[in-house]
């Protein structure tokens, strides 16, 4: 027998904001706090929209409703009917979208009882070890429910700008073929054929090629992914992207494209665009005056290349970044009042990032720091010139022999002390595209040279003839979205000549035979007219996650995983019985247990 008995939810809770004087209403909802003042009891009861104040007393609701609500605790599920009365004088609650109104009830029904909670869900310091384990409970947190809501707004703003744009949604699959993308694949094993696997898609980059391939012209999905590999806070095992393909087109088109659906989305979910045409700058100029590919513009503090300034130093610590290194200085406004604690706390990061050290000046009339006798009259002239600084500020330098290892290091010495001056406002964005990546990266483990996006991705025509002899100067034909410092997405154009896109497969360390072996059906695919094509793919964790200001993308997934990649609340992955392995000619090697 159901115990609705036939009511029906007329509003939900917030809803009833917007109602007269009188109205009646059924609401269904989880106690939020109850008060007992003996003869009457006060409920805040809470659903997705909100919550409202129910008011219950005998003689409105009778005896038994009432002894019912004087016995509720929180998270038992109610079903109330009532009547809207407003609040007067200092009962109104500004805090609240209801705090002018309560409902005063006149039939109240328990749907469901709750056990005494693990942990008070207000408490904001509540463990990650609770909140995972609980997560259906975290969930019901309004900060949670809003975070979920803002990436179902973004979604849906997604698929309105994408459809009215000539894109077809359409879906790739799960299952594919195991193909070196950079990480390592998650593995599903084959009943019907032994001893081959499935692979989860790391991403849907192969099946958006050949759908270009044809003639779908113009692609969309929000595409589950999948990569085994260390987890951090913007990173989970399996994600989502915003993925996209086109043909015909060149690397302005396809920014264009995401440019538009990128100012869509801020414009339903935040009621505005950031700017309307977004500023661009190469790999190159990202990391040198920012020292890093992902460029945080929210605020200025440049770095800038000091050599010429101290060309003609003797300086011990400056001495090999002058041959051929870099002298990477940034000015802080206000440094001077740094405490040496904090100096040495920004020095750690730099060497955290592999730089020596970091050197400190302050000018003024009793100049200070680290490196006071490497700065005569003419330098300290010199820096402040080119900073346009004055005598409260401070200069940080870092000298390396490695013009790269000084960039980098400086890049989050910059972004630290930004985070120190609360430079990093999260309610402001500031979007950038990168352009111009390396087609090649050098790995000092392997001694060989990667893709830096990947394989697909199309040389700059004028750079291929360094390919025989300046590999790492070939510049790719690849573009990354990027918000407030944080990547949130990467694109190229792609290879569509089997001929070019088995010279790359050589360049990458790949024989004839393996790449045909990895990759025959594309470069086979390749063989019968293909459009020239590219695209992008969004994070659209990592969106969500910078839209709500959240900390992390746990914060705006339903159910997610933690660093070490468990579940806690399914206490997943878990071992199977081993008739299920027996069934799948699988055996477990040295595992224990």
């Amino acid at each position: 027998m159901s115990l609705l008995e036939g009511w029906k939810r007329s509003h939900r809770c917030a809803e009833t904001a917007g109602l007269a004087t009188g109205a009646t209403v059924t609401v269904m909802g989880w106690v939020q706090k109850r008060r007992n003042l003996g003869g009457l009891v006060f409920i805040d009861l809470r659903d997705r929209s909100g919550i409202v104040q129910l008011v219950v007393d005998a003689e409105h609701a009778g005896q038994a409703a009432f002894a019912l609500a004087a016995d509720v605790r929180q998270e038992f599920v109610l079903a109330v009917q009532g009547t809207v009365r407003a609040r007067v004088g200092n009962q109104v609650n500004e805090k609240m979208a209801t705090g002018h109104l309560e409902i005063w009830a006149e039939a109240v029904r328990v749907l469901s009882e709750s056990a005494v909670l693990p942990y008070n869900l207000d408490d904001e310091r509540a463990s990650d070890q609770m909140r995972y384990q609980y997560r259906y409970l975290d969930l019901r947190q309004p900060r949670m429910q809003a975070n979920l809501l803002k990436r179902h707004e973004v979604c849906r703003a997604v698929r309105e700008h994408l459809s009215d744009n000539a894109f077809f949604e359409i879906e790739t699959p799960m299952l594919c073929r195991s193909t070196p993308e950079g990480a390592r694949d998650y593995l599903v094993p084959s009943r019907i054929q032994p001893g081959t696997f499935y692979a989860l898609p790391q991403s849907p980059q192969i099946y958006k090629q050949l759908l270009m391939h044809a003639g779908y012209d113009r692609y969309f999905q929000l595409a589950r992914c999948f990569r085994d590999e260390d987890l951090r806070a913007d990173r989970q095992p399996e994600f989502t992207q915003i993925d996209m393909e086109m043909a015909f087109v060149e690397a302005d088109d396809v920014m264009a494209v995401a440019e538009g659906m990128m100012n869509h989305v801020f414009e339903k979910t935040l009621g505005h665009v950031p700017v309307p045409v977004w500023p661009r700058m190469t790999y190159a100029a990202a990391l040198d005056q920012y020292g890093s590919d992902k460029p945080d513009t929210r605020f200025d503090m440049l770095i800038q290349t000091v050599n010429p300034i101290f060309q003609n130093s003797d300086f011990p610590m400056f001495g090999p970044a002058l041959k051929g290194g870099r002298l990477a200085a940034i000015c802080v406004p206000g440094g001077a009042a740094f405490t040496r604690k904090e100096i040495d706390a920004l020095a750690a990061v730099a060497k955290t990032y592999r730089a020596g050290g970091l050197a400190w000046y302050v000018p003024g009339e009793m100049p200070r720091g680290s490196i006071v006798k490497a700065v005569d009259a003419d330098a300290d002239a010199a820096l402040r010139k080119l900073f346009d600084a004055g005598e409260n500020d401070l200069f940080f330098v870092i000298a390396d022999a490695d013009a790269e290892t000084a960039s980098i290091a400086m890049g989050q010495v910059r972004l630290e002390v930004a985070r120190k001056l609360n430079l990093l406002d999260a309610e402001t964005f500031c979007p950038v595209w990168v352009t111009e990546f390396p087609f090649f990266e050098y790995d000092k483990e392997s001694g060989s040279f990667m893709a830096m996006h990947h394989p697909f991705t199309m040389p700059v025509a004028e750079d291929l003839p360094l390919l025989a002899s300046r590999k790492q100067d070939v510049r790719a034909q690849a573009y990354d979205m990027v918000i407030n410092g944080v990547e949130i997405a990467s694109g190229s154009i792609r290879i569509h000549d089997s001929t070019l896109q088995e010279q790359m497969f050589a360049q990458l360390g790949f024989s004839h035979d393996q790449a045909w072996e990895r990759f025959g059906f594309l470069l086979e695919a390749f063989r019968y007219g293909t459009p020239p094509h590219g695209g992008i793919a969004l994070g659209l964790d990592r969106l969500v996650m910078l839209l709500c200001g959240a900390d992390t993308i746990r914060d705006v997934i339903a159910f997610p995983k933690m660093q070490n990649a468990s579940d806690l609340m399914t206490e997943a992955p878990n071992c199977v019985p081993d008739e299920v392995l027996k069934e799948l000619k699988l055996a477990c090697v040295g595992v224990k247990g």
